[in-house]
């Protein structure tokens, strides 16, 4: 099991968790999901539910990575395995990205 956490405008805003490579969990934070002046991080992960799941990584996640060569460049000096999107998520998306959100890998 990894996890992450996920922040908006550097405010946490949930948890999300690979429990294994077929079960993917979003959880937002309590105070966050009770504060009605904090958005959705998503309109795919509502704030109508606290818990969301899916058999795959959430497209939301997975189209804050890069594509193509510099995709391949991120792998190698990062070194993951170019198929584990949770793995580089959990890497490169804790700065810098494009937008409100970023990741931030948990330690185990």
């Amino acid at each position: 099991m990894r996890s992450a956490d996920v922040f908006w405008n550097g405010i946490l805003a949930g948890s999300l968790i690979e429990e294994n490579v077929d079960k993917y969990v979003y959880e937002y934070a309590i105070d966050y999901f009770i504060d009605p002046a904090r958005p959705a991080i998503s309109l795919s992960l509502p704030k109508t539910k606290q818990v969301h799941t899916s058999s795959v990584l959430f497209p939301f996640f997975s189209n804050l990575l890069a594509e193509g060569r510099n995709r391949s460049l991120q792998t190698r000096l990062v070194e993951v395995s170019e198929g584990d999107d949770f793995g580089l998520l959990s890497v490169v998306a804790g700065a810098d990205t494009i937008g409100a959100i970023t990741v931030v890998k948990r330690d185990s």
